[in-house]
């Protein structure tokens, strides 16, 4: 089985993206800075950063973030958010991440959240390795953020409503082959810590379940063609019934962390 980039995996999801997925916990930054003793010195590259998700949550804890995405979209809409919070030490550097190191320079932190899968991963986290500062580390975060479990969405009908549209077959781009842990070790990491942080109880309206269906790369807006309102109106017809108030309540799932050291 060989790699291939899809570069249509996330086409027109930007915006959806950002308002769909929760965002991730307070609780997840404070982790990371204990676990590296942050003293807010050294940098920050989140690698398949989206619309900086991670980046921003993180940045606070280092001189420079550099987020870096394949999808200009992505990218615009976290420039637009960093500029809403008030962030301004981020840089978004809109390349493929087979391309790094890119001239981007050494990090203290360099992270895959929700990413890795979709990388050609041996090629990339051997580059990554050899861009880590003394002391620097690698993170992967394990992470659910478009559904969670325990609550009033209906995602078993949302799911079966997508293939209703797109057919049985699930449309997720392709994702590259190999067990993650011995990749990371093929890459020249040696030792592995994790650490969790428990999923938030989330409150979501409609319009954001809306969102997050369409964040997916198996149900991105233009995979359904000229058919993409008549789904719309399925789904929030959907959601109606479950809930006519418009309000949503779930448990996410728990947050798992692995810091890789060379």
């Amino acid at each position: 089985m060989t790699w291939e980039r899809d570069p249509s995996r996330y086409a027109g999801s930007a915006a959806h993206y950002a308002r769909g997925r929760v965002a991730y916990p307070a609780e997840l930054a404070t982790a990371f800075a204990a676990e590296l003793d942050s003293d807010g010195s050294g940098r920050l590259l989140d690698v398949g950063c989206g619309p900086g998700s991670l980046t921003l949550l993180l940045a606070g804890s280092f001189t420079e973030a550099v987020g870096l995405d394949a999808d200009a979209d992505m990218l615009a809409e976290a420039d637009r958010l960093a500029r809403r919070a008030g962030i301004g030490h981020c840089r978004w550097v809109h390349r493929r991440a087979e391309e790094l190191p890119a001239g981007l320079g050494r990090f203290r932190l360099v992270t895959f959240a929700q990413s890795f899968h979709w990388l050609d991963r041996l090629r990339v986290a051997t580059t990554v390795h050899g861009m880590l500062t003394r002391g620097g580390v690698c993170a992967h975060v394990h992470a659910t953020t478009h559904e969670g479990i325990d609550g009033t969405v209906p995602h078993a009908e949302i799911a079966e409503l997508v293939k209703e549209y797109l057919g049985r077959v699930r449309r997720a781009g392709r994702g590259s082959p190999g067990d993650e842990d011995e990749i990371y070790r093929a890459a020249g990491f040696r030792r592995r810590r994790r650490f969790e942080v428990p999923g938030p109880v989330v409150t979501r309206s409609a319009d954001e379940v809306v969102a997050a269906v369409f964040s997916l790369s198996s149900s991105t807006p233009h995979l359904f063609g000229d058919r993409r309102e008549e789904f719309e109106a399925d789904l929030r017809e959907l959601l109606g019934r479950a809930s006519p108030e418009g309000v949503f309540t779930e448990r996410l799932r728990e947050i798992a962390v692995d810091l890789w050291e060379p």
